[in-house]
């Protein structure tokens, strides 16, 4: 039992040292590199969806000229015969 209990690393003061310092240095290089890369990033977001708006906005106008087209034939009027005008007698 006792090589057990020498194989066990004990908590020390300086490993949590280390802990504390290996945290803090972590969230300054993250926070520096989140500094340099979201703008990058949002750029990129932003250009993607106005890419897809633009893509919306075409296909939408050409649903519409596809319907004024449809629309815009001219429907053929039925010959009924000649206009008579109507005087009332009285």
């Amino acid at each position: 039992m006792t090589k057990i209990i020498s194989t066990m690393e004990t908590a020390s003061f300086n490993g949590f040292l280390k802990t504390i310092l290996y945290i803090i240095a972590f969230y300054y290089i993250f926070k520096f590199l989140a500094k340099l890369f979201l703008p990058v990033l949002a750029k990129k977001v932003v250009e993607k969806a106005s890419q897809q708006f633009e893509q919306q906005q075409q296909q939408y106008q050409q649903q519409q000229q596809a319907q004024q087209k449809a629309q815009e034939k001219p429907r053929e009027k039925k010959v009924v015969g000649e206009y008579v005008d109507f005087e009332e007698i009285e």
